[in-house]
């Protein structure tokens, strides 16, 4: 939908000015035979990489995929092709979130060619610039070449052939990530239209339909939890939070700070259901007697 789009817009802009930023400020290639490529793959790679795993770790369908279970109300033999299809589409859908960060990298990376002439440049195959030079002196002179000021005069013609020779491959080599990811978007896009059993104004009303479930399922959600809590807190301190006439309050124990005090995640209670923190196992398990004091002024 068009809230996709604009997400991903928005990834890919801040995903380009990172880049821009991490570049300018980051990166300097060591021009010394064998760290170029390593120093270079890494600054391409492990960004992108690590976006990835990102974009993954914040798409709520990734936990979906991962925690989800059959649900008991639905038939006994679910249709293992059909469950299949199902976990491959949402994958696709959810790497296809999670590319557009590091594919974005990648593409930026790529075009701007400070990476790539950084981890290519001892690779270039320039034999015209000294013909007893060894092999290995032969790499190390390369190596230099992303370094201008490490360069000899004599050689800077041939360092500027070969920085405009890697610029040339990397740009290239950035532009046909763009065009193949372009196209496969939309390939993809004409095959779930293809494959689709709804029309395109039904597949519409779906997708408004799914977004707009979600959104009130949050704010029921978020009521439904403050409302339940609010019960517990009550218990416990003997006023509605936020009341404005309070004509008695509480007082709680020492044993019942030392209840609710501490860590826990979750207490199993029944096969249905959890206690979700201390103050709610305590609500459930304890009586609200104890001491009250009587008050006559609103805080």
């Amino acid at each position: 939908g068009k809230e996709a789009i604009f997400s991903n817009a928005i990834i890919a802009m801040l995903t380009i000015g990172g880049q821009q930023l991490f570049s300018f400020f980051t990166f300097s290639c060591p021009c010394h035979t064998g760290q170029n490529l390593i120093y270079g793959l890494a600054f391409l790679g492990v960004p992108a990489l690590i976006l990835l795993i990102v974009g993954y770790a914040l798409n709520s369908q990734t936990w979906r995929l991962v925690t989800g279970k059959s649900s008991p109300l639905q038939e006994a033999k679910p249709n293992k092709l059909l469950q299949c299809n199902l976990i491959c589409f949402v994958l696709c859908s959810i790497t296809g979130r999670a590319l557009v960060a590091p594919v974005t990298w990648l593409a930026v990376t790529l075009i701007n060619g400070s990476y790539y002439v950084c981890a290519m440049s001892e690779f270039v195959s320039v034999p015209y610039y000294g013909a007893n030079v060894t092999v290995s002196e032969h790499k190390t002179t390369l190596a230099e070449f992303p370094c201008s000021q490490l360069v000899p005069p004599e050689l800077t013609r041939a360092r500027d052939e070969v920085i405009l020779l890697l610029r040339y491959q990397s740009q290239v080599a950035g532009w046909f990530l763009i065009a193949v990811v372009v196209i496969t978007v939309f390939l993809s896009y004409c095959l779930a239209s293809c494959l689709s059993p709804l029309s395109f104004l039904h597949f519409r009303y779906w997708i408004n339909y799914v977004h707009n479930e979600q959104e009130l399922f949050d704010e029921a959600m978020d009521q439904h939890s403050r409302l339940y809590a609010m019960q517990h807190v009550k218990k416990f301190f003997g006023f509605v939070p936020g009341s404005t006439k309070v004509k008695a309050i509480r007082i709680p124990s020492l044993r019942e700070w030392q209840a609710i005090s501490g860590l826990a995640f979750l207490k199993r209670v029944d096969e249905e259901h959890y206690d979700y923190s201390l103050l709610h196992d305590w609500a459930l398990r304890e009586s609200a007697t104890g001491k009250y004091l009587e008050t006559d002024e609103d805080p």
